[in-house]
């Protein structure tokens, strides 16, 4: 199995972390996770992945173990990680390169494909939207309401999704045998998104995500214009992404591979050899079109 090396670079006086495997000769694969995790949920995906990829993974700024500055000290936007996202993978020297994306990672991802469209060989999402079909009103009505009036009493009910108890949740909410979760994954992620003054930089991201659905438009646009190849993997019980959101890609990709799986939000801790499977079987038929 391949080894995992864990590195960091720095982006625009930034200090990024990054786990990497895989020949540098090889096809790139990059892995952008999502809320309130690190590419530690790819911690193992990646060897499963590294004997046919380049595979790239990284923290984004604020999150895992790449730099948090304060708000004061960066204006946290999707478009701004995605800046910094470019700027690492023109570091690596990577210009073109397949995606797996995940919740936070799918919006990062589309600004990637949208600045660049030639340098996208295929996308995979699992649990990342690209419609406004999916999105499961229980969890982001209280978002909806921070985002179109950040009061107290708005910003305190997204402070719980901060909260171990909401991290644990996201973790196995949909999963039928929640011990084949690791506790480790939401105390890890717990940990590190509990640092001083993360709590407004997840404050700052969660207003921003407002600006990903006017996008979608122009998404839509590139799917049909580039006909990219894409598969959406999909957890059936995510209570934040429902299964409509892996469905809608077909309305501009009619050859999308549309999977719904078992399991929640973080489906590669419940179903990674199935999820591996079917990357590695859809990632071969993609180089081969």
């Amino acid at each position: 199995m391949a080894s995992v090396h864990h590195r960091y670079t720095s982006v625009d006086g930034h200090r990024l972390f990054f786990r990497e495997a895989g020949d540098p000769g090889a096809p790139a694969l990059v892995l952008l996770h999502g809320f309130p995790t690190s590419s530690y949920m790819f911690r193992n995906l990646i060897p499963a992945l590294a004997d046919r990829y380049h595979v790239i993974a990284p923290d984004h700024l604020g999150f895992g173990l790449s730099d948090a500055p304060p708000v004061e000290e960066f204006d946290y936007t999707f478009d701004a990680l995605t800046d910094l996202t470019a700027g690492l993978l023109r570091a690596l020297g990577i210009n073109r390169y397949a995606m797996y994306v995940q919740d936070y990672g799918a919006p990062i991802g589309w600004r990637l494909a949208l600045r660049d469209p030639s340098a996208i060989t295929a996308i995979v999402t699992q649990n990342g939207n690209g419609y406004d079909a999916g999105f499961v009103e229980s969890f982001w009505k209280a978002v909806w309401a921070y985002q179109n009036e950040p009061t107290s009493d708005t910003e305190a009910a997204v402070r719980q999704f901060f909260t171990l108890d909401a991290t644990r949740w996201q973790y196995l909410t949909g999963v039928a045998d929640e011990t084949l979760v690791d506790p480790d994954t939401w105390h890890h992620d717990y940990a590190l998104i509990s640092r001083p003054g993360n709590d407004e930089v997840q404050l700052k991201l969660l207003r921003d995500y407002a600006t990903n659905a006017p996008l979608y438009p122009r998404l839509h646009e590139y799917f049909r214009a580039t006909r990219v190849p894409l598969l959406a993997a999909w957890g059936r019980g995510d209570e934040i992404f429902g299964p409509a959101g892996a469905e809608a890609f077909a309305d501009d990709l009619p050859d999308a591979e549309i999977r719904v799986l078992d399991g929640g939000h973080f489906l590669l801790e419940s179903a990674l050899d199935e999820v591996a499977g079917l990357v590695r079987n859809f990632l071969g038929r993609a180089s081969m079109g």
